[in-house]
């Protein structure tokens, strides 16, 4: 297996869900697991642009991430891919719901085996990311559907 996907339904338009991922301060509130912040020092958001942090985990250590954004469909589609290891392509979409927006999130790892050993981490991550997703969404209680 080499692609990991989850979704979860987020009581808010689209357009709202958008905006945590394209607005650069939203994003580096709750990207990554529980406990980490991140350090943006490059972040391009437009296709072909690049997204440069560090991601520091809960005891401090560093985690250097690069990313290229390939696709940005506004309200519904953002691709991206992790250029450095573990390379890996990640496609976050954004569908209306009558409860607000479904999104789904789908990374696909270039190697197998890379998956393989990182899925222990991967797979609680990503649902964490969400968690602290519909955190920051439900602080901006303007975005209520």
């Amino acid at each position: 297996m080499t692609t990991f996907r989850t979704s979860r339904l987020f009581p808010v338009e689209p357009a709202a869900l958008f905006d945590a991922i394209q607005n650069g301060n939203r994003l580096a509130r709750w990207w990554g697991p529980q406990g980490f912040s991140n350090r943006f020092s490059v972040f391009e958001f437009h296709p072909g642009g690049r997204w440069v942090f560090d991601m520091v985990g809960p005891d401090g250590t560093v985690y250097p991430n690069e990313s290229v954004f390939s696709t940005i469909e506004v309200d519904r589609r953002v691709v991206l891919k992790h250029v450095c290891a573990p390379h890996f392509e990640l496609t976050i979409h954004l569908h209306p719901h009558p409860k607000g927006t479904l999104l789904e999130w789908q990374q696909v790892f270039a190697d197998p085996a890379i998956a393989q050993a990182v899925r222990h981490i991967v797979e609680p991550a990503n649902e964490q990311n969400l968690d602290r997703l519909a955190a920051e969404l439900a602080g901006d209680q303007s975005v209520r559907c």
